[in-house]
């Protein structure tokens, strides 16, 4: 399999590396840019039959713009870039107009995905406890420039749909002043600290005591393996998928 990574900072180095060990080329390297257009001259310059597949990690400015251009090369694309997702309406019509094949996650680690099942899990146990207040922390290293990360939003998302009195999240970043976050929201807490791959802790606080559950991430290397087999699982297919879609849709 050709894999073009676009985004070659830490996490595109990591993914080459599993790819390559696991058998795969890569097509090309182009590092994540500044913002739109600014890596096409050097996408223009691949032949089409030489990409099966892109593996999208590069910024939140340069996201959208990278993934239109690669659906309308007829390249599958799957994408763990955060930061984008008000133009993600935009590229499934692309998606579905060229018969493309895209893949989306906010994280592609096998652990955090079982996290987000849990997470739906405990927020179904806490429907009937309305005397627990609902809030989420999470830690990434000082690169990350999206706040809060996809995957505490996509944890809030989850928390939202089985505790209907929650209809919105609220963003305190540290180091900021805070919102008000009001008995309808939840708040997520966004720290950065050194390098650190990502921590999310989803927590239950009562007058009388708390509840929280916390994934912990120790490196890139579960992101990476998750992504590249999303892509290999990618190749053929014609649609919109998700990590649901990988790991066999269960509940």
């Amino acid at each position: 399999m050709n894999i073009l990574l676009l985004g070659y900072g830490k996490m595109g180095k990591t993914i080459e590396q599993i790819a390559l060990e696991r058998g795969h080329q890569i097509a090309g390297r182009i590092d994540r840019g500044d913002g739109p257009g600014h890596n096409h001259t050097e996408l223009a310059n691949l032949e089409s039959d030489a990409v099966d597949v892109v593996i999208e990690f590069s910024s939140p400015e340069a996201a959208a713009d990278n993934i239109t251009y690669c659906l309308e090369r007829g390249w599958p694309v799957v994408c763990g870039t955060t930061g984008w997702l008000n133009r993600r309406a935009d590229i499934e019509a692309i998606c579905e107009r060229r018969k493309g094949a895209f893949f989306y996650a906010s994280n592609y680690s096998i652990g955090v995905n079982l996290f987000f099942r849990l997470n739906k899990v405990l927020a179904q146990f806490m429907h009937n406890y309305p005397s627990y207040h609902v809030s989420m922390t999470e830690i990434h290293h000082t690169e990350k420039k999206d706040a809060p990360s996809g995957t505490a939003i996509t944890l809030a998302e989850g928390v939202m749909e089985h505790l209907p009195a929650k209809r919105r999240w609220v963003s305190n970043e540290a180091g900021q002043a805070p919102l008000p976050v009001g008995e309808d929201a939840i708040e997520i807490e966004s720290l950065r600290e050194g390098t650190v791959p990502g921590t999310h802790t989803v927590r239950y606080d009562s007058d009388v005591d708390q509840i929280e559950i916390t994934h912990t991430a120790h490196s890139r290397q579960g992101f990476a393996v998750g992504a590249v087999v999303a892509a290999e699982w990618l190749i053929g297919r014609e649609g919109l998928f998700g990590m649901d879609d990988l790991l066999g849709n269960y509940k």
